[in-house]
């Protein structure tokens, strides 16, 4: 049976049985309070595109040229793309602008229109990765799958990675025993799906990989810009560090009355280790490796899609169950993987596997 046939059963059988990612839904009340908060939340960092919404082609139109330096700081626009340079954008909307706005459309799973519409102007203005998308290309391949990889495919070729936190380099508001449990539930995670297994060490400086909260110019060049810019940032196998924004307002367990941008840890360590295991950025909203993270949301359950690119680097963990991936409701309606078709069902099993190795 050749592959595009594969392909083509898969994708069906995924529709059967993970309706709940393709199927549009209704979002509950809470859900949608959530979503417009943004438009309220002041980003400093990249001030307020809101007033670029529906500028047009061929415009020149004041903060045109912070848009581009935005693109262009996560790998759409190139340096003699807009100006004279990164620092030195012009205000005009041109065309490889407008070709740079689609191609983040697609990469971030939005209509792709060109076009400076409400919904890529609130999203460009949210929090996220400093990650840059740059490996997000359309390989015209994948149907159902959203998962990219950092040029190379890099990998770990081992089956334990030590991790350390900086002793120099943490949150005085949040204890020790706090972080740390976040970062082992996260670690955990990854680790119930490949055959890969994380170890906590006291020695920062042999650990695989190495943990830290800093700010600003942290020497790695990649600076941090304060509150709900870039969230956190990690290294492509075999670097091994992982950075997190110490301006930010950490919070552990959900825990977000105390502010209007409290930032969940563990869905952002969640993320970032998968950079570390050498997942790229998916295009998947669902998708823990998705590169935004809009503030007081938690999202740490793996979906279909984060699991599958996953898999295809490091192999199943041998004791792997589907089932195990997600337990709550909140996640099944996020896209995450079925529960109630998976839980003791064998074809089910088989029918994600065989999506993973053909996809």
């Amino acid at each position: 049976m050749s592959r595009s046939i594969v392909r083509a059963l898969c994708f069906v059988l995924i529709l059967f049985c993970f309706p709940c990612r393709f199927l549009a839904r209704n979002l509950p009340e809470e859900s949608i309070t959530k979503a417009t908060q943004i438009i309220h939340v002041s980003n400093a960092t990249w001030h307020d595109f809101s007033r670029l919404v529906d500028v047009q082609l061929g415009s020149h139109v004041s903060g045109v040229s912070e848009l581009k330096r935005y693109l262009h700081r996560f790998g759409y626009v190139k340096e003699d793309d807009g100006g004279d340079g990164a620092k030195n954008f012009s205000d005009v909307f041109d065309g490889p602008l407008e070709y740079a706005i689609s191609l983040y459309q697609q990469n971030l799973g939005l209509p792709i229109t060109g076009k400076l519409d409400t919904s890529t102007v609130t999203l460009m203005s949210s929090p996220r990765c400093g990650v840059t998308d740059t490996h997000m290309i359309d390989n015209g391949f994948h149907t159902t799958a959203h998962y990219t990889y950092f040029d190379g495919k890099p990998k770990w070729n081992r089956d334990t990675l030590t991790y350390a936190f900086s002793k120099t380099h943490k949150l005085e508001y949040l204890t020790s025993d706090d972080v740390k449990t976040v970062f082992r539930r996260a670690f955990d995670q990854w680790a119930s799906v490949i055959p890969v297994s994380f170890e906590e060490v006291d020695d920062y400086t042999v650990a695989d990989l190495k943990i830290g909260f800093f700010a600003g110019d942290h020497g790695d060049g990649q600076p941090f810009d304060g509150v709900l810019g870039t969230l956190a940032h990690a290294f492509a196998p075999k670097n091994g560090r992982l950075h997190l924004d110490a301006a930010e307002t950490w919070v552990v367990d959900g825990d977000f009355k105390e502010s209007d941008v409290a930032v969940d840890l563990e869905s952002v360590v969640t993320h970032e280790i998968g950079h570390l295991l050498g997942l790229g950025h998916s295009s998947q909203e669902s998708a823990v490796m998705y590169p935004s993270l809009r503030p007081r949301t938690k999202k740490v359950d793996l979906t279909v899609d984060d699991v599958a690119g996953v898999l295809k680097l490091y192999g199943a963990n041998p004791n792997l169950r589907f089932d195990s991936l997600t337990e709550s409701e909140d996640s099944l309606k996020n896209g995450a993987v079925s529960h109630r078709f998976l839980s003791g069902n064998f074809t089910g099993y088989a029918l994600l596997v065989g999506l993973i190795l053909f996809l």
